[in-house]
C-alpha cells in the first residue's frame, strides 16, 4: 500500500471510528415521545432494511439516517422549541464522501419522503408520532404538486420511501436482539462492506 492510499485508509477508518463512537456515547439518548433510544431505532430501522431484501447501501441509510440528531447533539427535543435541526442535511453531508450517493441520498431525502407520503396518502399522517407530526410543519409540511414532481425526479426517491417507512416502524418498544457492542459490530462491517 503506498503512502496515499495509507493515509486515506487512515482517515476512512478515523470516519468509521467517530461515527461508532456517537452510537457508542450518545446511542442511549431518547426520543422524545418514543419508546426507543437512537442506537435502539437504527438497529431497527436497519434490520427492518435487511429483513426486507435492502442491498448493503440502503440497510446503512437505513442505520444513519438519524445521525444528524446525535452529530448536531441539540439539548433535549428542538421540535419543542420549534427548531428544525436539519439533521437529515447534515446527515448526508457526513456520509456523502465515506460512502457515496446510495447511501447519503435516501438519507438525504428521507424528510421529504414524510412531507410526501402524508401528501399522497392523507391515511399515513394519522399513523405518525407526536413528534413526527410536530416536525413536519417544520419541516415544510404537505408537498404542492410542483414538490411532489420535484421529488419523484430525485434518482434515490424510491430508496428514500422505503428508508422511511422503515423508519416509522422502527420505533418498538423492547426489540432489540443484540448486545450493543453486536450491534456496533454490525454497524462496523456494514460500514466497511458500503466504503468498499
Amino acid at each position: 500500500m503506498d503512502v496515499m492510499n495509507f493515509i486515506q485508509h487512515a482517515r476512512m477508518h478515523e470516519r468509521h471510528k467517530t461515527i461508532l463512537d456517537l452510537y457508542r456515547y450518545g446511542g442511549d439518548r431518547l426520543y422524545a415521545g418514543e419508546p426507543v433510544t437512537q442506537l435502539e431505532h437504527a438497529w431497527q430501522c436497519g434490520r427492518l432494511a435487511e429483513k426486507s431484501g435492502a442491498n448493503t447501501a440502503l440497510q446503512l441509510a437505513s442505520w444513519l439516517h438519524d445521525l444528524g440528531h446525535l452529530w448536531v447533539n441539540s439539548p433535549g427535543t428542538p421540535t419543542l422549541r420549534g427548531e428544525d435541526d436539519r439533521h437529515e442535511a447534515v446527515a448526508a453531508d457526513i456520509l456523502a464522501p465515506l460512502f457515496g450517493s446510495a447511501v447519503a441520498e435516501p438519507v438525504r431525502l428521507h424528510v421529504q419522503a414524510k412531507r410526501y407520503l402524508v401528501t399522497t396518502n392523507r391515511a399515513y399522517a394519522a399513523k405518525l408520532s407526536q413528534d413526527s407530526t410536530r416536525s413536519l410543519g417544520l419541516q415544510g409540511g404537505v408537498m404542492s404538486s410542483q414538490e411532489c414532481a420535484s421529488f419523484e425526479a430525485q434518482p434515490y426517491f424510491k430508496d428514500a420511501l422505503k428508508l422511511r417507512v422503515w423508519d416509522d416502524l422502527g420505533k418498538k418498544k423492547a426489540w432489540f436482539e443484540d448486545s450493543r457492542d453486536d450491534a456496533l459490530m454490525h454497524l462496523e462491517k456494514l460500514m466497511q462492506a458500503a466504503a468498499s
